[in-house]
């Protein structure tokens, strides 16, 4: 690829029969693919001739356009004009990330490097945000019930184990999309931080990189789950699944608290800016805003299956060696963990509601981790229980962890610091968790993660929510099933 292209030759190939784009020096012509282009046509033809880079790195990783196009697609290098440096503007001054002590700090300091549309992406929930709301404020109803004169002066170790993995934490990162609309780095920024501290981190089919891109630039390895949205064409979940056993991802999460998509309206409302955003791993993208409004889960949610149901996943499991577990995220009540126990091919469940995104008015996630405590105990000695939603501070996870869960996930906080500090935010805003947590446990008389149970937590504010047992089929439903034979 010898021939230089320059801006002036470039800039004579911008229709729609003979459409070329530079892309980080690299000229491509892109006549033959543009109808096809997930994006659509537009997007392209309003860069046609010109140097793309910009719009392209905002969404896409680097290799993707190398990957997607054949070679001979290359059609020279791109000879930009000299840079001019413009003069020195104004700029907002970013608070040092050593200011940040605390898991609320994140939020405003990472503000003024986002966008509109990230900021909405992130705070979004589905419809009145009630759900978002209340898994968050149950955690503050529950109370703690510290034990005094205790030795506590030894190191108190975090490390245990989550889905057979060895972990620094107890605390995992739960899955995100679309991470490079937040930061450039997206996804690889969190699981260099991950790496780092060895914690455990969820990986989204809608992430912005693949798996590879993903987990390839780490020092050292670190446990890496894979969260799953089944696809209308089961042949694409398939290579989805082989892809992450390829890459040493060590669980499978089946989402299936989302088989639509929920109305997040915060997101509906703010368009889509900066060119097409695309998800490899789902291959899909995002679409021109229609009249219900551009919510990115929901313009780029249109391939999930919607009618996965309990009977498939012997499927899922079927594509697993045996060393990777399945796991189903987004369980919602103890009569699901309990089927799901019962499969026999499930290994652990997540309590989920989807961090408020999907329905709303449904139960936070504490209640139904207390539910499963009251009314079927025995699902925490057959698999291993996650949760995650509402989890904002050490004393949170402390709480989870008493109640009998094995991990606690968090996802916006590690998204707003991504958003404001890339890797090392992401290290900070873990690290003050895990601090804050080993904290609490002194405090409340432990030093082991061995010693957690529940009578360090006084659940009596919100016990009367809890239902008091399970499995018994209500009169309406036993009328109905009746009505059908």
């Amino acid at each position: 690829m010898s021939r230089k292209i320059s801006p002036s030759e470039l800039s004579q190939y911008n229709t729609l029969s003979s459409l070329w784009l530079a892309i980080n020096g690299t000229v491509y012509d892109l006549t033959a693919f543009a109808p096809s282009h997930p994006g659509g046509l537009q997007i392209l033809l309003q860069h046609a001739g010109q140097d793309a880079s910009s719009a392209y790195n905002k969404v896409h990783s680097p290799s993707l356009i190398q990957t997607s196009l054949p070679p001979s697609a290359q059609i020279g290098s791109f000879d930009p004009p000299p840079t001019i440096t413009p003069s020195a503007s104004p700029t907002i001054e970013k608070t040092p990330l050593s200011a940040l002590i605390s898991p609320h700090d994140f939020p405003p300091a990472a503000l003024p490097s986002l966008t509109p549309k990230a900021i909405a992406f992130i705070s979004s929930a589905a419809t009145d945000c009630l759900t978002h709301q209340s898994n968050s404020s149950l955690y503050s109803q529950l109370t703690l019930r510290p034990r005094i004169l205790v030795n506590v002066s030894p190191p108190t170790p975090l490390t245990t184990t989550i889905l057979g993995c060895d972990v620094s934490s107890p605390i995992f990162v739960s899955p995100t999309s679309l991470g490079r609309i937040i930061h450039p780095a997206g996804e690889k920024a969190i699981a260099l931080a991950c790496s780092t501290l060895n914690m455990a981190q969820t990986i989204s089919t809608s992430a912005s990189f693949t798996l590879s891109e993903i987990l390839s630039e780490q020092s050292t390895t670190h446990p890496a789950f894979l969260q799953l949205y089944v696809d209308k064409n089961r042949g694409n979940s398939e290579q989805v699944i082989k892809e992450a056993v390829r890459n040493g991802v060590r669980a499978v999460m089946v989402t299936v608290d989302a088989p639509v998509a929920g109305k997040r309206e915060a997101d509906e409302r703010i368009p889509t800016a900066g060119g097409e955003m695309l998800a490899p791993m789902a291959g899909t993208s995002t679409a021109v805003q229609d009249t219900k409004g551009a919510a990115l889960g929901r313009v780029m949610g249109g391939y999930i299956d919607s009618s996965f149901c309990w009977g498939d996943l012997g499927w899922v499991k079927g594509l697993l060696p045996k060393d990777v577990k399945l796991v189903l995220k987004g369980v919602q009540t103890a009569e699901d963990a309990v089927r799901a126990m019962e499969t026999g091919v499930v290994d652990g469940v997540v309590i989920s509601n989807h961090g408020g995104r999907s329905l709303d008015t449904a139960t936070g996630t504490v209640l139904v981790l207390l539910e499963l405590q009251r009314c079927c105990p025995v699902v925490f000695e057959r698999m291993e229980v996650l949760i995650d939603g509402g989890v904002g501070r050490g004393t949170d996870v402390f709480k989870a962890l008493c109640l009998g869960a094995r991990g606690v996930g968090v996802g916006r906080g590690v998204l707003w610091a991504l958003g404001g500090y890339g890797r090392e935010g992401v290290e900070r805003y873990l690290e003050i968790l895990n601090d804050e947590l080993v904290t609490t446990m002194k405090m409340c008389g432990v030093t082991s993660l061995d010693e957690l149970h529940p009578g360090l937590v006084n659940t009596r504010a919100v016990d009367h929510l809890v239902p008091d047992r399970v499995g018994e089929e209500h009169p309406y439903a036993k009328w109905r099933r009746k009505s059908k034979l």
